[in-house]
């Protein structure tokens, strides 16, 4: 390709390599013998630069981001904002009002965002004008594999819980399993934070436990997976809520059983993952096709029971629901085949 060509290393003296830089280049950018050049490395690639290019450049801290908000602001688009530049990798984020002070309501919500969905990050200063969020954590002390096995630990848990919540109308836990679902977010901005920063940088990638960065865009999406079966979870509990009748004992028991068997795919996926495994992660793919038959025959139980129109249509939502978190386990496992697909090639 253009602009493009090929030269080889060599070797001089015992340990060194050199390679010879292209005589075009050197002469547009007034270099000469005894210039200095500042080498960086992005990736797998490595940038050269003049130094004197290097130095004339504007010194700003790339790990700091600056937020302005107006007393328009509302809460939710201020949150939103302090959470796409977590996940874009700043280290600082200054919440600035363009009036005299940031509102009641804009602190709150702040101060809830930092404490109930970025992990690691603490407000070190709040003053009338401005707040600033620290974040503390740094890639080694928790990584993605760590994170993500929180995660999908404690999705799996709030599916049992949402389902124990429904055969004993027992409504405080079900609220308890809407509040967890904060707690997923959490871990899911955090890996998703990790996984940006280490598509750019081969060191942090090693930190963070993975060996490969086609890896991270497989890992970005079984995260957004899980949140969804998570999501899916608080929507059975939200329908718990709504419920003011015990339910009928064979409907309970058709519910259980999908639930199970849901539950043990979503496991069988995640196990998948973590062992790195082909051939546990094909056996998920066709188990979880199960889930629409057994979805089938809890719908038709529905009907033959005769349930009376207004619990009929909730109890048909979290059938859904279940079934649901059973398609993301199966979109789980499908990843880790494509992850994993090196073990059945044949060389």
């Amino acid at each position: 390709m253009e602009n493009e060509e090929i030269r080889r290393i060599q070797i001089t003296g015992k340990s060194t390599y050199i390679i010879s830089l292209p005589k075009k280049w050197v002469s547009e950018m007034g270099l000469k013998a005894g210039s200095q050049i500042l080498i960086s490395q992005e990736g797998s690639s490595i940038v050269l630069t003049p130094r004197d290019l290097a130095s004339s450049k504007p010194k700003t801290n790339l790990f700091e981001a600056m937020l302005k908000i107006s007393a328009s602001d509302a809460p939710e688009k201020i949150a939103r904002a302090i959470i796409a530049t977590y996940l874009n990798g700043y280290n600082t984020i200054r919440i600035r009002a363009s009036a005299d002070h940031i509102f009641p309501l804009q602190r709150n919500a702040v101060r809830e965002l930092v404490k109930r969905k970025i992990v690691g990050a603490e407000i070190i200063s709040d003053s009338p004008q401005e707040m600033v969020i620290k974040v503390l954590v740094s890639y080694p002390e928790l990584s993605v594999e760590s994170a993500l096995r929180r995660m999908c630990l404690i999705a799996s848990s709030m599916h049992e819980d949402a389902v124990r919540a429904l055969i004993s109308l027992d409504k405080e836990l079900a609220k308890n399993i809407i509040d967890l679902d904060d707690e997923v977010d959490r871990f899911g901005f955090y890996i998703i934070r990790q996984l940006k920063a280490a598509v750019q940088n081969d060191r942090i990638l090693k930190e963070i436990g993975l060996s490969n960065p086609r890896d991270c865009l497989g890992y970005r999406v079984i995260v957004k997976f899980v949140e969804r079966a998570a999501d899916h979870a608080v929507r059975v509990a939200e329908n718990v809520l709504s419920i003011d009748e015990r339910l009928d004992g064979i409907i309970l028991q058709k519910i259980s059983e999908i639930s199970a068997f849901t539950k043990s795919i979503f496991e069988e996926a995640v196990e998948s993952l973590f062992k790195r495994d082909y051939l546990l992660a094909e056996k998920t793919v066709a188990k979880a096709e199960k889930v629409v038959v057994m979805e089938a025959d809890a719908i038709r139980v529905i009907a033959e029971r005769k349930i009376n129109g207004t619990l009929s249509p909730r109890i048909r939502m979290i059938l859904e629901s279940i079934r649901r978190i059973g398609e993301y386990s199966s979109d789980i496992a499908e990843i880790v085949l494509n992850l994993n697909v090196n073990q059945i090639i044949v060389t």
